[in-house]
């Protein structure tokens, strides 16, 4: 008898019940095999990583300066000045971004200087100058950046790289870049472009407004477009799939690089919600849901939810929601609204989100959000006028989807982006 004749007449005899499910768990689990996530087939190791890992000897006999915060970490979870020092580099002093050193000051609030390590002072990029200071710099032979990016082109701690790099330039000194993972790199280039005379520190460097690229790879980008005299140096990483959310690395920790991004999941929706900063409605900041959901007292949440769901969008739903901020807009009033559940990250496109709900907000709401009234905050956020425009005029979602497929094409081939990793 043939072997698939055994088979078949197995389940005909005692026991075919526990043959067919032991036959039925195999085919699953080789199915599972298959459609799981990609995986690295290499351990991620991050710049500093790597800089450890050969014995800082890149930084040998330097005077080094370091921009970062509380998120750069080593893969062991220790912060990145430590294992410098312990290493041997004459480390002189530490530079921090928005939020400060210790990522815990609230988005857009003036930052102090501070001491770390007892005797390891801390200079503010966010203070009375959002620029390196060419004294300081004249006093080392490097600068180093270590810090998290999220993916989004508003988000200031490019800005500060950009600051560093035209710095460094003019004192003369070189500038590292310790790379690391851009968290939501997975997504396709979304958004619309800096538009002239819109640049600003929420949009100083003219990318996508979701980039899809790494720090290390703007940073190459500015140096071939603007900072050609520079001696610039990134460390790379190794072990890095552009396929991969951070979250989705053995053992990588993603540590919050500022107060209200706490999670890889809250990275994937900051690009939807950002927006919201810069109208009257609630970004969820001062709840326990920042960016993950939004309101107002105004808004009806049943009524808001409603209208996003007939757009249908992909991997994400809405549910109507209450809350009360502790900061911020409408700092202890009772706000509805809606709460973001991201179902499927493959299929989700953050830029489309953000358009729809802002097109629902504009169209329920449309004395109340303040997007009327010339709103340059919001045109420096999205780099151009155009976008609020749009969402004023109810332009279909497909329509503004459409532009932004335009700019980013045009960008794409005007000025190819040189990837550092595949």
């Amino acid at each position: 008898m043939d072997i698939e004749s055994c088979f078949f007449s197995a389940l005909f005899h005692s026991g075919a019940t526990r043959l067919y499910s032991r036959f039925l768990s195999l085919l699953l689990f080789l199915f599972s095999l298959f459609s799981a996530s990609p995986v690295s087939a290499e351990p991620l190791l991050c710049g500093i990583d790597r800089l450890e890992a050969s014995g800082f000897h890149e930084l040998s006999g330097m005077k080094v300066g370091l921009i970062t915060n509380v998120a750069g970490v080593t893969r062991k979870a220790e912060p990145d000045y430590a294992v410098m020092l312990q290493g041997g580099v004459r480390l002189k002093f530490i530079m921090a971004p928005e939020h400060g050193f210790s990522a815990d000051i609230e988005a857009g609030k003036s930052v102090g200087g501070s001491v770390v390590h007892d005797t390891l002072p801390v200079f503010s990029l966010y203070g009375n100058s959002k620029k390196p200071d060419i004294k300081h710099l004249k006093s080392i032979d490097i600068l180093l950046f270590d810090l998290q990016d999220i993916g989004s082109r508003c988000y200031t701690y490019i800005s500060t790289m950009n600051n560093a790099m035209q710095a460094c330039e003019e004192a003369g000194i070189p500038f590292m870049v310790l790379d690391r993972p851009n968290p939501i790199i997975p997504f396709l280039r979304y958004g619309f472009m800096l538009a002239p005379g819109y640049e600003s520190f929420v949009g100083a460097v003219d990318i996508p407004f979701i980039h899809s690229m790494t720090v290390g790879e703007i940073a190459t980008r500015l140096k071939e477009q603007k900072y050609k005299r520079l001696d610039l140096r990134v460390i790379t990483m190794s072990g890095y799939n552009r396929r991969l959310f951070a979250d989705e690395y053995p053992g990588f920790r993603f540590i919050s690089p500022s107060p209200n991004i706490r999670s890889v999941d809250s990275a994937i929706v900051y690009p939807a919600t950002v927006f919201l900063e810069a109208t009257t409605v609630s970004e969820g900041r001062g709840t326990d849901a920042p960016f993950m959901q939004l309101g107002a007292p105004f808004i009806n949440g049943r009524e808001l939810a409603g209208s996003l769901k007939q757009y249908k969008l992909p991997g994400v739903l809405f549910d109507a929601v209450v809350f009360k901020p502790a900061s911020g807009k409408f700092k202890g009033e009772r706000c509805e609204g809606v709460k973001l559940s991201i179902t499927d990250r493959k299929t989700f496109i953050p830029f489309k989100t953000g358009a729809a709900i802002l097109l629902a907000l504009q169209h329920l709401y449309p004395e109340k959000t303040a997007l009327q009234k010339g709103n340059i905050f919001f045109d420096r956020l999205a780099g151009t006028p155009l976008f609020r425009e749009m969402i004023c005029k109810q332009v279909p979602l497909d329509d503004i989807m459409e532009e932004s497929r335009r700019q980013i094409e045009q960008f794409s081939r005007i000025t190819p982006v040189k990837l550092l990793y595949q």
